[in-house]
C-alpha cells in the first residue's frame, strides 16, 4: 500500500504538494491518517511537527511546491527566511540586539545571531512570520507596519552539525526594527534563545569581521544594516 495514497498531504520524499496545508505550514492529521500512521509505524508526532516550507525561486518567490524542513536542510533545496535585525540609540550610540542560539538548535548551536530569524512557513509572507518569529523566540509583540525593509540576500552554505550533513540554501528578507527594550525585558518562549545581548553597532561589526565572538552572523548582513543606518 502506498503511504501517499492514503495520506494526501505527505509524499514518502518529503515533499508535499497537497494545498490543505494548516497551522502556519504544519500538517494536520485526520483520524484515519494518524491510524495509519500506527499501522505503517511512522510516529504521527513526528508527522504533525513537520515544518512545511514554501520552495522559491532566485528572487525568493514560491514556486507552487513545498518541502518538510528537514528536507529542505537535507538536500539543499531552495526555500524562504526572515531576518529582523533589532536597533536602539542609546547614549547617543546605535545599538543593535544579538540573540544566542541555544544548544538544541539544528545549526550553530550556542553561537551568537541575528536579533530575530526565522523560516517562512507555507503560505506566509515575509512579514506575517517575521512578527510571529519575534514574539515566539523574543516575546514581544510588534505590527508588521514596523518592519522596515532593507531587501533580500541570497545565500548557500554546507556544514556538519551533530554529526550530519546541514545544506543551507535560502532567499532571505532582511527587517530592521527600532525597539528601546532591555535584555531582561524579552522572554524566551520557545527555547529556541538561550540569552540576548545589546552591543554597540560597530563593535558589533568589528567582532564578527575579526571573529572575537561565537557567532554565526554575515559580515554581508551587517553591511546592508549599515547601509540603511547611513540613510537615516
Amino acid at each position: 500500500i502506498e503511504i501517499k495514497e492514503y495520506m494526501p498531504n505527505v509524499e514518502v520524499d518529503g515533499v508535499i504538494t497537497n494545498e490543505a496545508i494548516t497551522n502556519y505550514g504544519q500538517v494536520t492529521l485526520s483520524k484515519d491518517e494518524k491510524a495509519l500512521c500506527n499501522v505503517c509505524g511512522i510516529s504521527e508526532n513526528f508527522v504533525d511537527k513537520m515544518e512545511i516550507l514554501d520552495i522559491c525561486d532566485e528572487l525568493g518567490n514560491p514556486t507552487g511546491k513545498t518541502v518538510e524542513r528537514k528536507i529542505a536542510h537535507q538536500q539543499g533545496i531552495l526555500h524562504r527566511t526572515a531576518h529582523v535585525w533589532i536597533l536602539r540609540k542609546k547614549e547617543n550610540k546605535i545599538q543593535i540586539l544579538l540573540q544566542k542560539r541555544s544548544e538544541q538548535k539544528d545549526s550553530f548551536p550556542g553561537c551568537y545571531d541575528i536579533s530575530s530569524a526565522g523560516h517562512i512557513p507555507a503560505g506566509d509572507n515575509y512579514g506575517q512570520s517575521a512578527v510571529r518569529e519575534l514574539k515566539e523566540e523574543l516575546g514581544i509583540v510588534v505590527r508588521e507596519s514596523e518592519l522596515i525593509d532593507c531587501g533580500n540576500r541570497r545565500f548557500h552554505f554546507e556544514e556538519i552539525f551533530h554529526g550530519r550533513l546541514f545544506k543551507d540554501n535560502q532567499v532571505s528578507k532582511i527587517f530592521v526594527l527600532w525597539k528601546d527594550l532591555e535584555e531582561k525585558d524579552f522572554v524566551f518562549v520557545d527555547h529556541e534563545v538561550s540569552e540576548v545581548k545589546w552591543l554597540d553597532f560597530e563593535k558589533c561589526y568589528q567582532d564578527v569581521k575579526e571573529n572575537k565572538i561565537n557567532h554565526c552572523i554575515y559580515i554581508e548582513e551587517l553591511d546592508i544594516v549599515k547601509k540603511y543606518l547611513r540613510v537615516q
